[in-house]
């Protein structure tokens, strides 16, 4: 008996010292990763000062603005719409960190979802970190989820109706941010962050947002544009640029019958052009292998091989896979050209973005060339 109550204890104490760590672990996840104010950073507002619906709750976020010495045109990014998808954040904290607009404005969400950022997709495995090496050590990234925090927001309904067009969904869609726009003042605090970036839009006049993001590679749009009508010519001339710098991408129409997302809301109830850009991350498909930080930055997965070879993938992958670094200058040249072509057809809404590395600088240095220095307080 007095065994059997020693043995008790013992347990009991693993059992507390595990949850103790684990505890910790999940709590660092709420710790932002710094992003380095660039030259060009004119100020960094709240999400919350455009509604002030999510001021004080996880899903107020950091809206950087960069500010042109000539007006011109308004363009918003958005990174970390789904913070599973690392290429998005990463593209935004280049341009963060190293654009200078010598005309017009430009607006950048790193975090969209800045709940979902703050934990991982339950049984996927994934690592809760990466790091990425620079001239002055390494920066550490969270690896986040595609979904709000179910501490933020719980429960998930059966079916998610979508509030403006009554589609219906699974119910974890609920918390999906590209699932919820174009949000509502009173809905849940997804739907207050779509709405909250809704009013960004309208009271700054934005002209053009892209939503940044990321796909399996058996996932059908990938490696594409995707466009509302109203932006297409825009897309069509901008996947023409690509193309001749060497960038093999698509362009996908906008679904009329798939509520919900950015490049369908946001151009259906704003002026903007509405349009999403994806690249190929085997980090997050269903076919991956070993899910670690390495998948992340290299993008290397022998599975993704074989389902290759047995033509089940929606792009190429071969041994050298799609590394972060490829995705990421994607992201940048698609960005970049996008913002020329619109500045090219509408001179009134030209916005010059000078100071950040091209396709061709990514992809022979690297992204960390260009992440800058953390200086700790």
């Amino acid at each position: 008996m007095k065994g059997d109550k020693i043995t008790g204890a013992i347990l009991l104490a693993c059992s507390l010292l595990i949850a103790f760590m684990a505890g910790k672990e999940f709590k660092k996840m709420r710790e932002p990763e710094p992003i380095v104010k660039g030259e060009g950073v004119s100020e960094v507002k709240m999400l919350s000062e455009y509604f002030s619906g999510i001021k004080g709750t996880n899903m107020d976020t950091e809206v950087y603005v960069l500010k042109g010495k000539e007006a011109g045109g308004n363009v918003l990014i958005l990174g970390g719409t789904h913070a599973n998808e690392p290429a998005a954040l990463i593209t935004t904290v280049l341009l963060i960190e190293n654009a200078k607009i010598d005309k017009g404005n430009l607006f950048i969400i790193p975090r969209a979802n800045n709940s979902g950022i703050s934990h991982n997709d339950p049984q996927e495995a994934s690592p809760q970190r990466f790091k990425i090496k620079t001239k002055n050590g390494e920066r550490e990234f969270r690896y986040g989820s595609r979904a709000t925090n179910p501490l933020d927001q719980w429960p998930d309904p059966d079916v998610y109706i979508h509030a403006s067009s009554g589609q219906q969904l699974s119910g974890n869609e609920t918390r999906n941010l590209n699932r919820a726009y174009p949000g509502r003042p009173d809905g849940t605090p997804t739907e207050k962050a779509a709405y909250g970036i809704v009013q960004l839009i309208k009271n700054e006049k934005i002209d053009m947002t892209l939503d940044l993001h990321e796909a399996s590679p058996e996932y059908p749009v990938i490696n594409a544009i995707v466009a509302h009508e109203h932006a297409m010519g825009l897309a069509s001339n901008a996947v023409i640029g690509l193309e001749l710098e060497g960038i093999q991408i698509g362009l996908e129409p906008s679904p009329h019958n798939l509520r919900g997302l950015t490049h369908r809301e946001l151009g259906d109830f704003t002026d903007t052009y509405a349009l999403l850009a994806e690249t190929a991350n085997p980090s997050q498909g269903r076919l991956r292998g070993k899910t670690n930080e390495a998948l992340v930055i290299k993008g290397v997965d022998p599975t993704y091989v074989k389902a290759q070879k047995l033509g089940r993938l929606f792009v190429p992958f071969d041994e050298n896979g799609h590394p972060l670094n490829e995705r990421v200058s994607r992201h940048m040249g698609t960005a970049l050209e996008l913002i020329k072509v619109m500045s090219e057809d509408e001179p009134s809404k030209e916005v010059i973005v000078k100071n950040v590395p091209t396709v061709s600088d990514i992809r022979e240095n690297g992204i960390g060339r260009y992440l800058k220095e953390v200086i700790s307080n």
